[in-house]
This record gives structure tokens, sequence and C-alpha cells, in this order.
């Protein structure tokens, strides 16, 4: 599976669930069960190589103004949810994170911006194909901080300078 097959997956399953993220994962389990196995296993690797690369401090600030804070495992599911939204959001995101300000049509805090379900999708689509756990994926491990420069996720003055963008739409203040 090519990267392009990847995000056609996530827009065509994000699409069809009317953006909702619960029922994304369920359909996009349904869609990954009609490929081989080693084609779900393609594809957890783009998921889990995307996760890894959104583990950045700035991109950990933007989730702490859209959700109104971000525990480390709310900042996991943001990561998930983000993959969810497709390329052009989250490659637009990890380039500036303030951008998604622009890039969110909307953003209701009681379903989005959470799907842990869709970082299990895979694992569930293989187990369900093989009958078995999917096996490693092979890629190096998530690094153990952030990438970036840490800086304070719970000050609302540096979330607000920040992202100015996000911190207007979207901020406490």
């Amino acid at each position: 599976m090519d990267e392009t097959e990847f995000w056609e997956i996530i827009d065509s399953t994000r699409e069809a669930a009317e953006g909702d993220p619960e029922d994304q994962a369920d359909l996009l389990v349904e869609r990954l069960i009609r490929l081989d196995p080693e084609a779900v296993l393609d594809f957890a690797r783009h998921f889990e190589a995307r996760y890894h690369r959104a583990y950045r401090w700035e991109l950990w600030g933007a989730a702490a103004v859209l959700l109104g804070g971000a525990s480390d495992d709310a900042f996991d599911f943001f990561r998930c949810w983000l993959i969810g939204q497709g390329r052009e959001v989250f490659e637009g995101a990890l380039h500036d994170p303030d951008s998604l300000a622009d890039l969110l049509d909307d953003f209701d805090e009681e379903i989005d911006g959470d799907a842990e379900e869709l970082g299990y999708a895979a694992d569930e689509a293989y187990e369900q194909l093989t009958g078995v756990v999917a096996p490693e994926l092979g890629l190096p491990p998530q690094t153990a901080e952030p990438e970036g420069t840490p800086f304070g996720l719970e000050d609302e003055a540096v979330l607000a300078e920040r992202f100015p963008a996000l911190w207007a739409r979207f901020g406490a203040g």
C-alpha cells in the first residue's frame, strides 16, 4: 500500500462517517478486512509513522487549545484524530499547528479531537482476518520526548501567543 492509497482509505471512511471518529473507526475496520493481511499491516505502518511524526510540542499546544487542555492520553487520541482528518489537515497542522484554525471547518469538542479507536482499527482488522494479534510493525519506537522545545501547555498566555488564530477561535479567553 502506498501513501496515496492510505490517505484515500482515511478520506473515504471519514466522509462516510460524516466526521464522527467512532463511526470512522468502525468503517475503517470494515474497509481493511476487505484487504489481505499484509496490506492491513502496510496501512498500520503508514498510520503509526504519521502518529510518531505528530509527536511534537507545537501540536500538543494546538491540541491543548482545541480541547481546553490535553493530558498525555488526550494528546495520543488527538494525534489519531488528526490523522483521521486526512492528508491536507494533517500535513497542514504539522507544518503550522495554528493553521488548524483555518483548516477545520468546524470543531465539536464533544466528538472531535479524540479518536482513540482509529489507532486500533488496523490491529482489529488484522486480528479478524487472521485470528492472531498483529505482529510488530518493524518501525522505530516513538521518541521519549516530543520533537521541539517544551513550553507551558497549561499557560493560557503562552498558548494565546503561540497559537493566535486557534486561540481567537477556540481559546478560553
